[in-house]
């Protein structure tokens, strides 16, 4: 009977849908917090009083012991909302909260003991005992300490018992530093977290048989499998930034080969103090394997170029465009105006501006940069003073079975932008390229190849002042069609997993670091320059689909197979960032070279490019791309119904 009473007790207490409600209760109302404490002073009193009576200590009749008391309550009060003690859960209780309470008691302490000392040089007569006062002291922190430590037990618990013994995976921080114990420690406040840490791993033999936070160093020199073999470990904890990225893919190939997952954190600074710490662990991706050092930018230089300036970002609801615009923000321009054809991606971007930059005048304009007219209405309202120009048609399947809307876009809309910036004097003209212009095997690098002619060749002719400038650059990582994404939809379906080619490589580069390059070098160019971003090493597709597959905990060939479909159109193995005619110049930042490339004659070019443009409007797919490559000399099509034209 008894046993059936303690069941039915339980079961009222833990069960998540109980009237009660206490696992329910997300935190103590702050009234009962308050309440609490008042009961807890005034019994450190009561205690204080019982000892200095059993000591046969004769109390002092200055003023009443009400009164005595009541101040001293009222003093320790008020420096609980000096320093804040209510400003935290007290289920997350840390140090500072504690350190918080030990300055608030100590206060306390300080001031009463001037008041005192303050009443008895005056008077001759002090107001309290000072064995009193530290007894107080000492009893109200440490039960103030223990009220604080004692819910965080019960909630622990509670939260244990809600679970109802869910499996938690057994994971090691990386790291023995200051970042990974304040990690540990916040894993330990959070009994929710799906996550049990079993230690800290480390790659040096001084933290051997040595423990933190009562939890075990596991040392690694060389065999990780075979060091964790006896701990059941089912992942490792990486914090960010902390490791370098050739050490991070070295602990991930070492993981996989283990059969352990990888989780990423943020460094303590970047934590978000109102989520619980297991909502920011995430399993590792393939993007953080493929980013290289931090780019350290010339902001001063960039702001000069930029602040109080107005700036036109075409194609500003693409991935580059809209991240080119967010990045601009921050240098304090007077106005960005954000061009795009796509509605639907420009209405989405201007409501998110909005929210994130309220005090930055940005205006949305619906236009197609090859209608000339539209154009220079917008130029002629807005008066800029700084182009990007990120509009552009860029994935190169679609683009070879659809030549005439590269030379509409990629050629004819960057000529009605370059000859409107020269009208209206702009003064810095900045395009955005690609590495696919490079010695171009495909309609898209070819006619990105004759934009950058274009843009080139009419910094050479007579009284233009505004500055041209070419960024080029490769592949993007988690921009709009790219291979990642493609990927991570293909492994979550099931696969397979499709690559063109078992050979085929490519650079890739973040979105915020291709455009942060994209602002600097747009401040360094004198005019007429190709700028060519440093993207690193090339990665081979195959190895890169083969690691995704693995960091998704699946085995490829087993779980997750991979296709081989053979190359599509117009496309090649690698891609180039100089052609064989270039030189390649280093400047002041070392991410950032000069293609040094020999512009042709303006004038020249002009009957070409009308010519090609005019083919475009009414003339055949094959007729279009034979003008193209009358432009661009070097563009010979592979793996294409065009490659007829280049015998």
């Amino acid at each position: 009977m008894i046993q059936g009473i303690k069941n039915k007790l339980q079961r009222a207490i833990f069960r998540g849908d109980n009237k009660l409600g206490i696992t329910n209760l997300r935190y103590l109302p702050r009234w009962i917090v308050i309440l609490i404490d008042i009961i807890i002073l005034m019994s450190s009193l009561a205690m204080t009083h019982l000892i200095l009576l059993n000591l046969n200590i004769k109390f002092y009749q200055t003023i009443s012991l009400p009164y005595q008391y009541g101040l001293l309550l009222v003093i320790n009060f008020l420096f609980f909302f000096v320093f804040k003690t209510y400003s935290g859960l007290i289920r997350h209780s840390t140090f500072t909260d504690i350190t918080k309470l030990l300055l608030a008691s100590v206060s306390t302490l300080i001031i009463v003991s001037i008041i005192n000392y303050g009443h008895y040089y005056v008077t001759g007569k002090k107001l309290y005992l000072m064995p009193g006062l530290i007894f107080y002291a000492f009893f109200s922190f440490s039960f103030l300490l223990l009220f604080r430590l004692f819910v965080k037990h019960v909630y622990r618990i509670m939260k244990g018992q809600k679970r109802n013994g869910a499996y938690k995976k057994r994971i090691l921080i990386y790291g023995t530093d200051d970042q990974a114990i304040s990690i540990a420690e916040a894993l330990n406040t959070d009994s929710v977290q799906p996550f049990e840490l079993v230690g800290f791993l480390a790659h040096k033999k001084k933290y051997k048989n040595i423990r933190i936070l009562d939890k075990q160093v596991i040392n690694y020199n060389k065999s990780l499998s075979e060091e964790l073999r006896n701990y059941n470990i089912n992942g490792i904890l990486i914090i960010e930034d902390t490791l370098s990225i050739k050490d991070k893919n070295q602990l991930v190939d070492e993981c996989l080969k283990a059969n352990i997952q990888i989780y990423n954190v943020p460094k303590v600074e970047k934590l978000e103090t109102q989520k619980e710490i297991n909502s920011q662990i995430r399993a590792i991706e393939i993007e953080d394997l493929l980013n290289r050092e931090v780019i350290h930018l010339d902001d001063d230089h960039i702001r000069e170029s930029i602040e109080g300036k107005s700036v036109l970002v075409t194609g500003g609801a693409g991935s580059i465009g809209s991240e080119i615009v967010r990045q601009l923000i921050k240098y304090q321009p007077k106005l960005v105006v954000v061009l795009d054809q796509a509605e639907t991606q420009l209405h989405e971007l201007e409501l998110l501006l909005q929210d994130e930059f309220p005090d930055t005048k940005i205006i949305t304009e619906l236009a197609n940069i090859t209608n000339m007219y539209r154009l220079a209405l917008i130029f002629e309202r807005y008066d800029f003073n700084i182009v990007y120009h990120a509009a552009a048609y860029k994935h190169v399947p679609i683009i070879e079975r659809n030549p005439h809307e590269a030379i509409y876009v990629n050629i004819l809309g960057t000529m009605n932008l370059v000859k409107l910036s020269l009208s209206e004097n702009v003064e810095r003209f900045v395009m955005v390229s690609t590495d696919k212009a490079v010695n171009p095997s495909n309609v898209m690098g070819a006619s990105k190849r004759a934009a950058e002619i274009y843009v080139q060749s009419i910094q050479e002719e007579e009284k233009v002042s505004t500055k041209f400038i070419t960024t080029r650059f490769g592949n993007v990582l988690g921009s709009n069609g790219s291979v990642i994404p493609h990927f991570k939809r293909q492994i979550a379906k099931g696969g397979p997993v499709t690559v063109t080619h078992p050979d085929i490589i490519r650079y890739f580069m973040t979105i915020p670091e291709a455009c942060q390059l994209v602002l600097q070098a747009g401040t360094m160019g004198k005019g007429g320059e190709i700028f060519v971003f440093d993207m690193g090493e090339p990665i081979r597709i195959m190895d890169l689909a083969e690691r995704m597959i693995r960091l998704s905990g699946l085995i490829p060939g087993e779980d997750i197979h991979v296709k081989v479909t053979g190359l599509r159109p117009g496309e090649k193995l690698f891609e180039e960032l100089l052609a064989d005619t270039s030189l390649n110049l280093p400047t002041h930042h070392k991410k950032i070279m000069v293609a040094k490339e020999t512009p042709q004659n303006f004038k020249n070019l002009t009957g070409r490019y009308e010519k090609i443009v005019k083919s475009a409007l009414r003339g055949s797919e094959v007729e279009v791309v034979k003008l193209l490559k009358e432009v661009v000399p070097e563009y010979k099509s592979e793996n294409s119904k065009f490659m007829s034209l280049d015998n």
